[in-house]
């Protein structure tokens, strides 16, 4: 086998390879007569057979498949893993994006090109799929040839240079439910001249929104509770829950009288205030708020591409080419109306409020941190919160080619641009300062009419609010009154510059060297826009309710210069059919981090013709991006014991301000934490991560078996100074033991010695690593009267995937994932595969393909790896079953009409996805970033080429 196969093919009967030939209807066939580059090399070769484990999905898989988007086909290769966003990330997504994360190591780690450049949308949905002839997939680390990113792998889209004609296509699906609508129309055009060809196209693609409310498994929220599913959802109810918990007589004399400490409003209350009897002690089963059916298990999204590749020679020796295409997206996600958290938000309901049945404080008070008893409720007449984001994505990318005369030597001088902006409007929120008022002290006028503030001091323009009964017609029209709805725009660019060259250098008995080299350019840069209110403060606080941001303005620039060299050392020799060595080496200098040089080594050896083994070592490297340099400032409640209890000298820096009697006592183990990018919290110590990847590999193609193919790849990434979030605990622990430690200045205290904030800026902290095997095998039948036959079979093992978030403090539990499912890393099945088999004869065709999805758990049964949402939880793990998905496909060629027909259903069994409740996943009780969730699909296309 040529490289690992890919086996998403569903009608081709074509082997899944890199090196393989294109379509003729889309390449010059003589490519496969010359050398050519594959992806994780810069050296052009005939023998494209390489050390490089490379999957290859060619364009008839792309088509037949029927996927909507190109994120939906590659997320389903066994490689993947962990938290990649898709379009049925409700809460927490809405862009309509889909990334991709290689060996579950993240989208930071996964690096995306498009014909060898670098993408600047980490959003593989924003490529045409029209304009894609290929997708190759390198599943090792490529940092000395790529640069930065390029840890878990690289997924590199070859785009279309030769199309003749015109070709439309339509296609429309949905489940058997009857929902979750798929519409895709497409238009691309084509022609070749003898010194240029234009290839162009425009596409529209939508898919419907599907409600959390329209299948079993997510209509209610459940919790994992004691092992045990149980239906509990939030607290912050429509008719409002009350904790009598502050600790004063008056609390305490209520909690009595009720009969405990917790109550909610009566459903069946109507308009005006409210009384103590209309409450009842509050039973988190019956009473607390079922969000779910407000929430989406698919986000709608409306997308319109169009883009346009050319060439042109102007001499023998040198060509002209650009390319460019252009992306909106406009999506959508729905969440549960606003909940109000009195304490949380620090909000303070007053006792004098008219409304006030109990004449005690609840929440707290932002300007003297002074907390109160606790009042959450839900304002339901508001409607769903719904953030609507605009996406406009345009990348470009032009340049000259050619040859040195009649030398082997090709060079290559590219300018590439990308421009991303994206809109988001937000609603359903409300205005801080508005609501804290109206919530504040009222009283009835002289007049009759409730006023906000005390008599003799009104407040002009506030209108008071029933908190208490916000199903009050008053209330509802208060409330409205002072809806926000901010909008943020973000701009990312990128602007590369590069230039290589290839060619032989001299021969050796075993053959040719070959050199690559080139250097690059490149910068990035970002700002955010956002409405002023919505802007987080040094409290990470902001005049929104439940909705505060973080502006976002940076940029760094990058050069680098890389070589890369094939030296053969033996052939043709016992045992020794061939025997290459592959040396590259990358240096790239940032102006925001340093600079770093990071190298790689791979040998190829033949023992006989069709045997290979390979092998590859590299280091790699990820450089800061710029959100982890310049985020601005958000807020969190941070748990820390302050090291400085009982002080009594000795580090004078860490304990600023401290009495060093030994009286200081920490009051509250939960101090303020402010989060951001390093550099706007005076944190420069902000560093690449660093490490090895390693793979070794097999590839047999038996001449007693022709057509069979079989590969199997060891991998192993090791990963350090991993960039993160710091801990506020960490802050101070690594103050505490040394005074000189850069994270000291990250420390602010009161003049009393308390602890007024401490900054938790994304740092080199942590350690990762990685492990498994890849494994693949490939078998074209002989040609038989029945048709031909195709079968394919790929797979993923993970053997290790630990995690250490912060080796300096010697408490600290490795996290180990491979095989479980964590809340903050994702899912890491132990075995993840795909297979197929293909048949064509004649103008029919047909596939079934099948993916499997290993079995997992959830939780740990070690009590201090609680892996959960809510730490509160015991040490319990659930076993998660396994999980495979079948699908059909079928087409005929009407080549009378220059038409193809295909139908196929996705899911053929209906399989639901497993319960991971609530309390371990935020979307849909399940984890879908890993699970189909909508059920059966069936789907038609119809492609007419002229």
């Amino acid at each position: 086998m040529k490289a690992i196969t890919v086996v998403l093919s569903l009608a081709s009967a074509c082997a899944a390879q890199a090196q393989e030939t294109p379509p003729a209807d889309s390449a010059d066939t003589t490519q496969t007569l010359d050398s050519v580059t594959v992806t994780g090399s810069r050296i052009r070769r005939v023998d494209t057979e390489t050390a490089n484990p490379v999957t290859t999905i060619n364009r008839e898989m792309i088509e037949a498949t029927g996927k909507a988007t190109l994120g939906d086909l590659i997320q389903e290769l066994p490689a993947i893993a962990g938290n990649a966003t898709n379009p049925n990330v409700n809460n927490g997504g809405g862009t309509g994006a889909s990334a991709i994360s290689l060996r579950g190591l993240g989208e930071k780690r996964t690096l995306v090109l498009v014909n060898g450049i670098r993408l600047a949308y980490n959003d593989v949905n924003s490529i045409p799929a029209t304009m894609v002839e290929r997708v190759e997939v390198l599943g090792d680390g490529a940092s000395a040839v790529y640069g930065s990113d390029a840890i878990g792998g690289v997924v590199n889209f070859i785009l279309r240079d030769r199309f003749e004609g015109v070709q439309v296509s339509a296609d429309y699906g949905q489940t058997t439910r009857g929902d979750g609508a798929r519409r895709n129309y497409s238009l691309t055009a084509g022609h070749a001249w003898d010194r240029a060809s234009l290839v162009g196209g425009v596409s529209y693609h939508k898919i419907d929104e599907v409600s959390a409310a329209q299948r079993a498994f997510s209509r209610d929220a459940l919790n994992l509770v004691n092992g045990e599913a149980v239906k509990q959802g939030s607290s912050a109810t429509p008719y409002g829950t009350i904790s009598f918990n502050d600790g004063s007589a008056e609390a305490a004399a209520l909690a009595a009288a009720a009969g405990c400490s917790r109550v909610t409003l009566d459903s069946a209350t109507g308009a005006g205030s409210t009384t103590p009897g209309d409450y009842h002690c509050y039973d988190a089963t019956a009473d607390s708020y079922n969000y779910q059916p407000f929430n989406l298990l698919q986000t709608p999204q409306e997308r319109t591409n169009a883009f346009v590749l050319g060439s042109y020679r102007l001499t023998d020796n040198i060509e002209a080419y650009a390319n460019a295409y252009f992306t909106k997206t406009q999506s959508a996600s729905i969440i549960a109306p606003v909940p109000i958290f009195a304490i949380g938000d620090n909000f303070l309901v007053s006792e004098n409020s008219y409304y006030n049945p109990f004449g005690i404080n609840f929440g707290a008070d932002r300007t003297t941190g002074q907390t109160y008893n606790t009042f959450n409720t839900r304002l339901v007449s508001l409607g769903n919160r719904q953030y609507e984001y605009n996406t406009y994505n345009l990348q470009t990318n032009v340049g000259l080619r050619g040859s040195f005369g009649d030398s082997s030597w090709q060079w290559d001088a590219n300018y590439n641009y990308g421009r991303v902006r994206q809109k988001s409007v937000n609603n359903g929120f409300l205005n801080y300062a508005a609501f804290n008022q109206a919530v504040g002290p009222s009283f009835l006028d002289s007049d009759g009419v409730v006023k906000c503030g005390t008599a003799g001091n009104a407040i002009a323009g506030c209108t008071p609010i029933n908190i208490f009964n916000t199903n009050d017609p008053d209330t509802v029209e208060a409330l409205q009154a002072i809806v926000v709805n901010p909008i943020s725009t973000s701009t990312y660019t990128v602007k590369q510059f590069e230039a290589n060259a290839n060619g032989n250098l001299f021969e050796l008995p075993a053959g040719t060297v070959n050199l690559a080299v080139g250097v690059s350019y490149r910068k990035e840069s970002t700002s955010t826009r956002t409405d002023e209110l919505a802007v987080a403060n040094l409290e990470g606080l902001c005049g929104i309710v439940e909705f505060c941001t973080t502006v976002l303005t940076g940029s760094f620039e990058v050069k680098e210069v890389y070589a890369e060299t094939l030296i053969p050392l033996l052939a043709d020799m016992p045992f020794v059919h061939s025997l290459n060595l592959s040396v590259g080496t990358r240096f790239s200098d940032y102006d925001s981090v340093g600079s770093t040089t990071n190298s790689k080594l791979a040998v190829e050896w033949r023992p006989i013709e069709n045997l290979l083994l390979r092998g590859t070592v590299s280091e790699v490297f990820r450089a800061p991006n710029i959100n982890e340099l310049y985020a601005g400032i958000g807020g969190d409640a941070a748990s820390a014991i302050d090291p400085c209890n009982g002080y009594t000298g000795g580090n004078d820096v860490a304990c600023e301000n401290v009495p060093t009697d030994g009286s200081y006592q920490q009051a509250d183990p939960q101090v303020s934490g402010r989060t951001s990018g390093a550099l706007v919290a005076g944190y420069d110590g902000l560093k690449p991560e660093t490490g090895k990847s390693y793979d070794f590999g097999v590839v047999y193609d038996p001449s007693w078996a022709e057509g069979l193919s079989l590969s199997a790849d060891v991998w192993r990434i090791n990963l350090e100074d991993t960039i993160a979030t710091v801990s506020a605990q960490t802050v101070l622990n690594q103050c505490y033991a040394n005074s000189a430690s850069a994270f000291c200045p990250l420390i602010h205290r009161n003049g009393n010695g308390t602890i007024y904030y401490i900054s938790e800026p994304t740092v080199n902290l942590g350690k990762l690593w990685t492990k498994g095997v890849d494994f693949g095998v490939h078998y074209r039948l002989p040609e038989t009267a029945w048709g031909n036959f195709n079968a394919s079979f790929n797979g993923t093992y993970v053997a290790r995937y630990d995690i250490n978030p912060d080796p300096t403090d010697a408490g600290t539990v490795v996290i180990h994932s491979a095989g479980k499912y964590t809340y903050s890393y994702g899912n890491f099945p132990r075995i993840r595969a795909l297979a197929a088999l293909n048949w064509s004869q004649g103008p029919w065709s047909a596939a079934w393909r099948t993916r499997y999805v290993g079995h997992t758990s959830i939780g740990s049964t070690d009590a201090r790896q609680n892996l959960s949402a809510d730490s509160a939880l015991p040490a319990v793990e659930r076993a998660v079953g396994s999980h495979v998905y079948h699908s059909l496909q079928g087409g005929y060629d009407f080549s009378d009409w220059h038409t193809r027909v295909d139908v196929g259903v996705d899911n053929l069994s209906d399989k639901q996805p497993p319960l991971f409740y609530n309390n371990n996943a935020n979307n849909g009780n399940t984890d879908v970033m890993t699970y189909d969730v909508l059920g059966r699909f069936v789907w038609a296309r119809v492609t007419v080429t002229f």
